[in-house]
């Protein structure tokens, strides 16, 4: 892979999806596996003007054997440290930045009631931060890099020694980061782009969604009032504007956490935990799962779904045309962040404050009157197809048709 490429792509991360500030300090989250393309990040961060760059290392294997070996009691703690760390970070309005490589089989095996365990304690700990988060507080972004494992999954018949770089071509071409065009032009380009469909969306300020396609899926989704489509770049609370998934494609908002009903099947396995979930289904009454089913891994959505009230009802709809750059490539990613950004989405879980109006400023009770789920985890999972037809009615009962035949009709 060339230097100037991978050079690019940290370019990209740092000043169109963090956007690190002038003397703005940098917490970067890390692999041990991509030490070298992290040093990358580290550099461009300070030559974007980072006052500090804090660095977070951390290895897959480990994080593996924690969950295997550590008891319940355990798995229950969580350290003192770990939450003024992050009571730090919000008082810094650092910019964070999260570098993954995943593994999709990493944690198969284990007892999913060990993730749920640590889950909640986390949440009762540091569920604040996730707020934080996920209400923009200050810029993130998170991208990804390849590894072997990772590779041979997504590319099983090419030859062990090709997958890395196999890897990095499809990462790269779906990041827009090309030989001979700047980064930062292709993004703004894109944006452009991805703002063109919200504001058509946000005109058209709809009631509801009907998704239906042959797989099964009939799903009426209610939007909350008030609510706002977002997508591509997007503005923190401290003002400046950042780009949180590198790539993205998705134009996205609030449902109403009590107006979702129907069935909706998934076209793509979800990796949760470190455990691939195929072949599975939800349905909805009132806005809450009240069935559903896999073909494998159903124990482990069993953990997701009855994690808490929250897990059970869905926090974001997304839209993404079947025609584009991530579907065409044809590509099972087994990867949430590159998969999601080729199908439409649901996310069960927490919803984004940033999708409704005045949500930054509403107490969460408001927002919780207005439809606003609350959990401790929020998790996409995909069900876009090339037959999808969603129709949205308007506040005054018009039918518009939205999609068709898996593409925006507009």
């Amino acid at each position: 892979m060339k230097d100037t490429l991978l050079k690019e792509y940290a370019k990209l991360i740092v000043r169109v999806g963090a956007n690190v500030q002038k003397d703005q300090i940098v917490v970067l989250n890390a692999p041990v596996e991509a030490h070298a393309f992290t040093k990358l990040v580290i550099e461009e961060a300070y030559q974007a003007g980072a006052k500090k760059v804090i660095v977070s290392w951390n290895y897959g294997e480990d994080n593996k054997m924690y969950y295997q070996y550590a008891s319940e009691e355990t798995l229950k703690e969580f350290p003192e440290y770990n939450v003024k760390r992050l009571e730090y970070f919000m008082e810094n309005k650092v910019a964070q930045i999260s570098v993954g490589s995943p593994n999709p089989d990493l944690m198969k095996g284990i007892d999913p009631k060990k993730f749920v365990i640590a889950s909640k304690a986390a949440n009762e700990k540091v569920g604040f931060y996730r707020q934080y988060m996920m209400s923009n507080g200050s810029q993130w972004t998170i991208g990804i890099v390849p590894n072997l494992e990772w590779g041979k999954k997504v590319f099983p018949n090419v030859p062990y020694y090709e997958v890395i770089d196999k890897l990095w071509d499809v990462i790269l071409e779906a990041c827009r980061v090309r030989e001979g065009e700047d980064v930062v032009e292709n993004w703004a380009k894109h944006h452009k782009q991805l703002k063109d469909h919200r504001e058509k969306l946000n005109k058209y300020n709809f009631k509801s969604l009907h998704f239906k396609n042959k797989l099964g899926t009939d799903l009426v989704v209610d939007l909350v009032e008030g609510h706002i489509w977002g997508g591509g770049s997007e503005v923190a609370q401290n003002g400046v504007s950042f780009s949180p998934n590198i790539p993205t494609e998705e134009i996205f908002t609030m449902p109403h956490s009590h107006g979702v009903n129907g069935k909706v099947v998934a076209t793509m396995p979800l990796n949760y935990q470190g455990v691939l979930i195929k072949d599975f289904y939800f349905e909805f009454k009132d806005g809450k799962v009240v069935d559903y089913g896999a073909k494998e891994g159903k124990e482990v959505l069993k953990t997701l779904v009855e994690l808490d009230e929250g897990s059970s009802r869905l926090g974001e709809v997304a839209l993404i045309s079947h025609n584009s750059p991530i579907s065409n490539m044809g590509i099972l990613f087994y990867n949430t962040l590159f998969d999601e950004n080729a199908s439409c989405h649901l996310a069960l879980g927490n919803a984004y404050t940033m999708n409704i109006k005045d949500g930054y400023t509403l107490s969460e009770e408001e927002l919780v009157k207005k439809g606003y789920n609350k959990s401790m985890t929020h998790v996409d999972f995909m069900f876009g197809s090339s037959d999808m037809e969603i129709v949205g009615t308007t506040q005054d009962g018009k039918k518009v048709k939205v999609f068709t035949k898996g593409n925006f009709a507009f």
